[in-house]
């Protein structure tokens, strides 16, 4: 704890999963973050984003923060701000989660929602909303969480060391969902400066323009962007995965059924990528994944059959019935 009573960002444990990929002969590590204080990684960004706004007299005490957030910042900003004293308005799109925003609200945040633009780029209607709130309301700031440098350092120097330190130094392939990239460029910045062989790989969302993607309908939030992110121009992972919807809701599913492990979509989308990438493995790979945030803001998206069943056009249940049957219509 720090000397002004906030706390630091607590250090996750890392498990050792046996039953997700079990007989193929890999090794799998999990980090989780989910157990972080705001329930996601993006604790740790939150809290590396505030301290240097504030080291750096740009934010004042007592201050606002405006961000654009699809949910995990958001709820990690809200929580930071209110150990701080910082007022908050989180701006929103039409896919923030209910749950999500219901959190930030208990924190006191404001929400400010944005409507989906003609050209659909929520993520740029957001970003133009933050600037026109900073405008009306002097001395507030962003964090900038798609460009400053302060969010890939929070991983650089939190993330990274412990989950190496929790594998002995050794992983030949880590997993790591991306959005402002902050997360990704921040592994890949340790990876390189300790001049290890391991493997980076980004899972992306098909319809995300990130590592030349093509722009395309989004329902869940938290994975991929719309725009091509500042941060992103520097990140240069080994492997890219574009993950469909349906099969982060299938990821999901099979995390929590197999190692009752409740993540969210960006996880169940690195369950999807690993599940393309482990066939092809050599037996004994040891691989490792963040497991980014709780499935918990998720119980009325990835969760619900309905939900799935109305907006991604398949039925999950009939799916899992036929696996308890021995049979997969995949």
């Amino acid at each position: 704890m720090h000397s002004d009573g906030t706390l630091n960002p607590m250090s996750s444990p890392t498990a050792k999963l046996h039953r997700l990929f079990e007989g193929s002969g890999m090794e799998v590590f999990a980090k989780l973050d989910l157990l972080q204080l705001s329930g996601s990684t993006k604790e740790r960004t939150a809290n590396s984003l505030i301290t240097s706004l504030l080291a750096s007299g740009r934010l004042q005490p007592g201050g606002m923060i405006v961000e654009s957030t699809s949910g995990n910042l958001g709820i990690a900003l809200a929580r930071q701000s209110v150990v701080r004293g910082i007022r908050f308005i989180a701006v929103v799109d039409e896919n923030a989660n209910r749950s999500a925003l219901d959190i930030m609200r208990a924190y006191g945040a404001r929400i400010e929602q944005v409507q989906t633009p003609s050209d659909g780029n929520k993520l740029a209607a957001r970003r133009q909303r933050v600037q026109e709130l900073l405008e009306k309301n002097p001395g507030a700031v962003t964090t900038n969480q798609y460009g400053s440098p302060d969010n890939p350092d929070a991983h650089f120097s939190t993330t990274m060391p412990e989950f190496m330190e929790a594998v002995d130094g050794k992983l030949d392939l880590l997993f790591v969902a991306t959005s402002t990239t902050g997360t990704l460029l921040g592994c890949q910045q340790y990876l390189r400066h300790h001049q290890l062989e391991t493997t980076l790989v980004a899972v992306d969302s098909v319809g995300s323009v990130l590592f030349g993607g093509e722009t395309g309908q989004r329902r869940l939030p938290g994975l991929g962007a719309g725009i091509v992110t500042e941060l992103s121009l520097q990140a240069e992972p080994d492997v890219v995965c574009r993950i469909e919807e349906i099969d982060m809701v299938r990821g999901c599913r099979t995390l929590a059924r197999r190692e009752g492990i409740l993540a969210g979509a960006s996880t169940g989308a690195i369950v999807a990528a690993m599940e393309q990438l482990v066939p092809g493995l050599t037996a004994g790979s040891r691989i490792g994944f963040l497991v980014h945030d709780s499935g918990v803001p998720y119980l009325h998206t990835v969760y619900d059959d309905q939900w799935v069943h109305n907006n991604l056009g398949v039925n999950v249940a009939s799916e899992a019935a036929s696996e308890l049957q021995g049979t997969n219509p995949r």
